[in-house]
């Protein structure tokens, strides 16, 4: 009926009939359709594997099998081969070598719709190994919805207005992956620490070309090294990142008692934190150290174990600090965050001795230890403001 409205009003307005149809041409039935798959197990062990599939319709009329999987086995080094499949039916073949090692590969696979899914079975040789492919239940994606998908945040905060969302210990960059070997062996020997995980090359990066290293480092020496990061060769991006900073353990306090001119009183902050928390756990300071690569303050406090006094035993409370800027390049403000306490028991009596293990099977798995109020107590010492989550404010 709407045809036929458009055809009557043709007949007195020929260009506006013409000119609306012309506006609304339908899509061609055959046109071709990207359509991915993500989550294909039983294809290698520990391997991260995409499948990108050119369809007419329900023909399959090309095809390329991305796959990321562990040199050795429980291995954490990575290698990664793309190919081009040739379709002929069911039957997806092809060969090229991988990335790293350069060793050829050869795909055989067999592709079959059941229902909504798919299975894929066959072979992928990679040098001498040969490995039986068979996975089934595969659903597909569209190319926006894998586009989605594949999105990674590097957690890296180049300009960061505070430390309240990034840590200021914990600094970053993103490197292209030719340059991250030069840039690691040039650390060697700095007052910094770089995560272990950072040493292994995961299949993002591969795939971007980019691996992301974290490290930690002094906060009083970090917006330096992060200057420093920016002009050196490869690097896309540093900056800050999550680290050790829990903000409900956080207190920010003026600075003005604090420090020496330019640089943090250290050995008054350690005093007044040792001060505040040997009363709140009614121990005594047994050891205390800044970490020259971390700028972290490690606490030992030692007191009488409570569980059977006659045994005389002793409790070891291990506490972690860290005091810094509340944000890049700040002077006015500090901010003091307190870890939860490690508490252990132990015998260190003179003689034959009673072997304690700690014993943490009634407890909920990561419950942290009560601390007496210890950050309440530094607050006050400090003369410094908590944190309000709901307000995402200091208060």
């Amino acid at each position: 009926m709407r045809a036929l409205l458009f055809c009557l009003i043709g007949l007195l307005v020929p260009d506006l009939a013409c000119a609306q149809m012309k506006l609304s041409p339908k899509a061609a039935p055959n046109g071709n359709e990207i359509r991915y798959f993500t989550s294909m197990d039983g294809v290698l062990d520990g391997a991260d594997v995409f499948l990108k599939e050119t369809r007419q319709g329900k023909i399959v009329t090309s095809a390329v099998i991305d796959v990321c999987y562990p040199i050795d086995r429980g291995s954490g080094r990575m290698d990664r081969f793309v190919a081009d499949l040739a379709v002929n039916g069911q039957s997806m073949t092809g060969s090229t070598q991988s990335a790293g090692q350069k060793s050829p590969v050869t795909i055989k696979l067999t592709r079959k719709p059941i229902g909504d899914t798919f299975e894929f079975k066959g072979q992928i040789s990679i040098g001498q190994k040969v490995t039986e492919v068979a996975s089934s239940d595969n659903s597909d994606l569209s190319e926006k919805e894998f586009t989605d998908n594949q999105a990674v945040d590097d957690g890296i905060n180049t300009a960061p207005k505070d430390f309240t969302e990034v840590s200021p210990e914990a600094i970053a960059v993103r490197i292209k992956l030719g340059a991250a070997v030069d840039f690691l062996k040039g650390l060697k020997g700095q007052e910094l620490e770089v995560a272990s995980n950072s040493l292994t090359v995961p299949c993002h990066a591969l795939r971007s070309g980019e691996q992301i290293i974290n490290m930690s480092a002094d906060p009083e020496r970090a917006s330096a090294l992060v200057a420093k990061f920016k002009s050196q060769p490869g690097v896309v991006a540093a900056g800050w990142t999550g680290g050790i900073i829990d903000m409900e353990r956080a207190v920010r306090f003026s600075a003005t008692e604090w420090r020496n001119t330019d640089k943090i009183n250290k050995e008054k902050v350690a005093d007044a934190i040792a001060r505040v928390l040997a009363k709140t756990f009614a121990a005594k300071l047994a050891s205390s150290a800044w970490s020259a690569n971390t700028g972290a303050l490690k606490l030992t406090f030692k007191r009488p174990s409570q569980l059977i006094p006659a045994l005389d035993l002793t409790e070891t409370i291990e506490m972690t600090a860290l005091v810094a800027p509340d944000k890049p390049g700040g002077f006015d403000r500090l901010m003091l965050w307190i870890g939860n306490p490690a508490i252990s028991t132990a015998d260190e009596n003179s003689g034959a001795k009673h072997n304690v293990a700690e014993d943490s099977s009634g407890e909920e798995e990561g419950e942290p230890k009560d601390d007496n109020g210890a950050v309440e107590a530094l607050a006050k010492e400090f003369k410094g403001q908590r944190w309000d989550s709901d307000k995402a404010a200091w208060k």
